[in-house]
């Protein structure tokens, strides 16, 4: 009795062994090649206003560099006076300035200005808007462009009415792939024929709506706005795709023309969100000061079925990817709404994939082969400080 006794206290004393975690080594370096570099910043104990004075320091004039968000941050304890403090490293991406390319559309749309702000009560929930799957010049059993944009329309004032309800803190729009139907993929003699559009008017057109989009949501709250590559935007030769997937995709060029606009007459836009140049989506902090909601966006045509794009997210954290914090994922390319709840984050939730609705004109061999088709429309949903996800969307 007496070992048994002793026994228990011994166990009664154990504790659990801490995790281990291995800290970043950070070196605070610029590489530059006269059009784009990276840059990695020493450690700061508070947020810097820009990164001015390290490009100076580095040989570099900030006033012909534009940082290419997101900003990646690595943070560590230091001694500092006798006491622990948090310092934070930046990584980021940059490149020259360059001049814009002429969308007459677009501009005619910008000549407009900035709406008035409502500027109602805010709460601290941020709206989600999923615009997936525009598909601008292609045709099919819905119609034409001119379908096209009057179906986009009308989801536009149903998101605007949820707008105005909502009394949102913040707006994030994602256009997750696929705006344009573009000339040259898979089936590129059927877009050649049946498109309705040349790529140059589908890129025009597709920035005129979003460029809507924007200006309606500023109007309600700051907007952040990103765009993913995708694979009817991708720069392809004969149906290869070439180039840099973060920077050769009409859907990123679209983004760098609207922040353009939005500068210029002064949309409240506080983010402007696209891939590395070697990546194809990105992930980031919805509440920048809350790990509760990190929302990851890829297109989707990584993976030839929707049923395996939850093991490309677990891969993705085995492979320390972009996604590989993310708290929830949207995608597209798959043309119809879907919720899935898996697996969970580190504060005990759950992650979720969202599939969101494609706004396309139909696709025809899909009904042809599958015998089926999907309901359009643009996923949207709420996201609340601090408050996991529970997985309910809307599709207005």
């Amino acid at each position: 009795m007496v070992c048994v006794r002793v026994g228990l206290l011994m166990l009664d004393n154990l504790k659990a062994a801490s995790r281990v975690t291995i800290p970043e080594k950070v070196k605070p370096s610029v590489e530059y090649d006269g059009n784009t570099g990276t840059a990695v910043t020493p450690g700061y104990d508070s947020e810097p206003e820009n990164f001015d004075e390290f490009l100076v320091d580095a040989g570099l004039d900030p006033a012909e560099i534009e940082v290419i968000p997101p900003v990646r941050t690595s943070r560590w304890q230091q001694q500092k006076e006798g006491e622990l403090v948090w310092l934070t490293s930046y990584r980021f991406t940059f490149r020259r300035k360059n001049t814009a390319i002429d969308l007459p559309t677009l501009y005619a749309q910008a000549k407009k200005g900035a709406p008035k702000s409502n500027k109602p009560e805010t709460t601290d929930k941020a709206f989600v808007i999923v615009p997936a799957d525009f598909q601008i010049g292609k045709t099919g059993s819905r119609g034409s462009h001119e379908d096209s944009i009057a179906r986009i329309q009308a989801s536009y004032k149903a998101i605007e009415k949820k707008l105005k309800q909502g009394k949102y803190d913040r707006i994030v729009i994602v256009d997750a792939g696929d705006v344009i139907e573009g000339i040259s993929n898979k089936a590129d003699m059927d877009q050649a024929v049946s498109n309705s559009l040349s790529p140059m008017q589908q890129t025009d057109l597709a920035a005129a709506l979003l460029w809507d989009l924007i200006k309606m949501a500023t109007k309600y709250a700051p907007v952040t706005y990103g765009s993913v590559a995708s694979n009817h935007c991708q720069y392809r030769i004969q149906k290869q795709h070439v180039g840099k997937p973060g920077l050769d995709d009409w859907g990123i060029v679209i983004l760098q023309q609207l922040r353009r606009l939005a500068t210029e007459v002064g949309l409240n836009v506080e983010r402007w969100l696209i891939p590395q140049e070697h990546d194809e989506g990105f992930a980031f902090r919805v509440f920048e000061d809350d790990d509760t909601h990190i929302l990851g966006a890829i297109h989707g045509h990584q993976v030839s079925n929707p049923d395996r794009f939850p093991n490309l997210w677990k891969s993705s954290v085995f492979g320390s990817s972009y996604l590989a914090a993310a708290t929830l994922c949207v995608t597209g390319h798959f043309h119809h709404s879907r919720v899935q709840e898996l697996g969970g984050t580190p504060d005990g939730a759950s992650r979720w994939w969202i599939q969101a609705s494609t706004s396309d004109n139909g696709s025809e061999w899909f009904r042809r082969t599958h015998m089926e088709d999907s309901n359009t429309g643009i996923t949207c949903f709420e996201l609340e400080r601090g408050r996991p996800f529970r997985g309910t969307i809307e599709v207005l």
